[in-house]
């Protein structure tokens, strides 16, 4: 699917956009039903936004899947992560026998869940080093995520499991956005302020070496492989007009490598959680986006995006199955 970097931003042009005329239908039930307009809030908000991409008036999730992608990062040399880079693999081998949290959420929101280990032997460069993939290697990985994307799901969770990608995404939030590395990193699984510093220091070695680089370089000089799996997933989620929720501050900022290259290229997306990393909510006002749940979770794997699915599947439930004042013999104002 994807054979140029350079090429990505121009997707923008060719991906379909939201349905205006679901929408409006959508709307227009939504102000026939028993109730006063605008008094589900957010809710009625979701129901509009999967009716304009999903192309209908009365959406509704009969297949959702879930995809979490693992990988390893070379920039673990530089001491950024308290744990050992066999963790990924560990964690995957868990996902698959059922017993991480995100196995537990997605069979509570009806989700299917599939676990795409991304080359786990074989860690990305250390970024202060040079580049710490090749663009051949970020294209791969945006290809393996793409096409593990089920074109005919009605909504795609994405998570991302990877010792050191908190570290990744600061550098990448940074880079695309601006602000000093210390405003994005935060203690990821667990670093305390001596590592908080080595995290810093890393980052701002890696600026320094790979400054001036649009969105897509930077994905591949400071990125890791399911970071760019990620990107990958998104576009061919949009291809498909399946809308996305993304999960927690690792999963956002590498989407907001396609927000960098053109910002429309995440309109389809929602975000599930604010981290409780103190660099997300930062990177969502850079997005524009308000994410649907803050409840302090940082764990990843998609865990607060399988949540925010409940959420969703209740903004349907009440947006199909409520009656109209027509139907309910009851006056309107």
């Amino acid at each position: 699917m994807f054979q140029d970097l350079l090429a990505i931003p121009a997707m923008a042009g060719t991906l379909p956009g939201a349905d205006i005329a679901a929408r409006d239908a959508a709307l227009a039930r939504q102000n026939s039903l028993t109730k006063p307009p605008g008094s589900l809030g957010r809710l009625e908000e979701l129901a509009l936004f999967m009716a304009e991409w999903r192309g209908t008036a009365q959406p509704r999730i009969a297949r959702a899947q879930a995809l979490v992608f693992a990988g390893n990062h070379g920039i673990c040399a530089q001491g950024v992560n308290p744990y050992p880079q066999e963790v990924p693999a560990q964690m995957v081998g868990i996902f698959e026998h059922g017993g991480a949290a995100i196995n537990q959420l997605c069979r509570f929101a009806g989700a299917d869940l599939g676990v795409i280990a991304l080359d786990l032997d074989r860690p990305t460069a250390d970024f202060t080093q040079g580049p710490a993939m090749t663009v051949a290697e970020t294209l791969s990985a945006m290809n393996r995520g793409a096409g593990a994307v089920d074109p005919q799901a009605d909504v795609l969770i994405l998570g991302e499991m990877g010792i050191g990608n908190s570290t990744v995404a600061a550098a990448l939030a940074s880079a695309l956005f601006g602000a000093e590395p210390a405003d994005w990193v935060g203690p990821g699984t667990g670093s305390d302020s001596q590592g908080i510093r080595r995290k810093i220091a890393a980052i701002e070695a890696g600026l320094a070496r790979h400054g001036g680089l649009d969105a897509m370089a930077v994905l591949a000089a400071l990125g890791g492989r399911e970071q760019a799996a990620i990107c990958g997933a998104v576009l061919a989620a949009r291809k498909a007009r399946v809308p996305v929720i993304l999960d927690g501050f690792i999963c956002t900022a590498a989407a907001a490598v396609l927000h960098a290259a053109d910002p429309c290229l995440l309109d389809h997306c929602l975000v599930g959680h604010v981290s409780a990393e103190p660099g997300h909510r930062r990177l969502l006002a850079a997005l524009g986006k308000r994410a649907v749940l803050e409840f302090d979770m940082r764990l990843g794997e998609g865990s607060g995006a399988a949540l925010a699915l409940g959420i969703l599947r209740a903004a349907l439930e009440c947006h199909n199955g409520m009656a109209t004042f027509g139907e309910a013999g009851v006056s309107e104002a």
